[in-house]
């Protein structure tokens, strides 16, 4: 099969490329840097020309629920659009366990748009949600950290490591659409507060953590609003297992 990943240098779009390429896929890396801006529609219809199924790993920087909200709407419309036209049957969406809760994170937002517009689109679907990532908890409190303290919330979290999400994704885009939605989660349920503790410890790092609300995360985090649900697909790789690694 001829698939494209948008997203495909990002931390989950690489591992899915590799993935098909490996299972024999002819893989179509769909990118700013090869000439294609699915925000703005720019170098969609080249790149999508004889492709059978799309990955979206796309993301942004952006942090404003504003420019979020745009940016997920105007390019999951671009990418509808183009594949209607060049008749691709399968769009697979990366996505996040938990976020029909309603909580009040903006990336949350333009997911819950990019998941309204696929499922409603015009192109057969399947929309794959992850749990967090094993990094997540220490690069949250790194947005608060000064002199050595750092505030995260206690949130309750299944990590999966980004690669085997890839893994899924490119398994899910080389069948037939799902048309339905797939949690991906990892082995363990932690809490994220000591996640963070010992990433830093295996950074070699000393950090004071705050536990509290009233940082990034407030109470529609709370509870098991972030876990998966009964039918998730359990992936392997532990939280104990990427400290192990090095924790990067």
């Amino acid at each position: 099969m001829r698939i494209a990943v948008v997203g495909a240098t990002g931390q989950v779009g690489a591992p899915a490329a590799e993935a098909l390429e490996r299972a024999g896929h002819e893989v179509v890396r769909v990118s700013r840097s090869a000439g294609v801006d699915i925000e703005t529609g720019a170098g969609l219809a080249e790149a999508l020309a004889g492709v059978d199924a799309v990955i979206d790993a796309s993301n942004t920087p952006a942090q404003d629920e504003a420019e979020v909200v745009a940016f997920f709407g105007s390019a999951t419309r671009n990418l509808l659009a183009a594949e209607q036209q060049a008749g691709v049957g399968h769009h697979v969406l990366l996505s996040i366990v938990g976020i029909d809760k309603d909580q009040d994170v903006p990336h949350y937002a333009g997911k819950r748009e990019q998941e309204r517009l696929v499922t409603a689109g015009p192109v057969p679907w399947s929309v794959v949600r992850a749990t967090q990532f094993h990094e997540l908890a220490a690069r949250v409190a790194s947005w608060s950290e000064a002199d050595g303290v750092a505030r995260i919330a206690p949130l309750l979290v299944q990590p999966v490591h980004p690669a085997e999400v890839g893994q899924v994704l490119a398994e899910v885009a080389a069948g037939a659409p799902l048309n339905a939605l797939l949690d991906v989660a990892g082995p363990q349920t932690e809490d994220f507060v000591d996640m963070a503790r010992r990433t830093y410890a295996a950074r070699g790092q000393e950090i004071t953590l705050v536990p509290t609300w009233q940082g990034a995360f407030d109470t529609s985090m709370a509870g098991e609003v972030l876990l998966p649900g009964p039918d998730a697909r359990i992936m392997t790789g532990t939280f104990e297992d990427w400290l192990a690694s090095g924790a990067q």
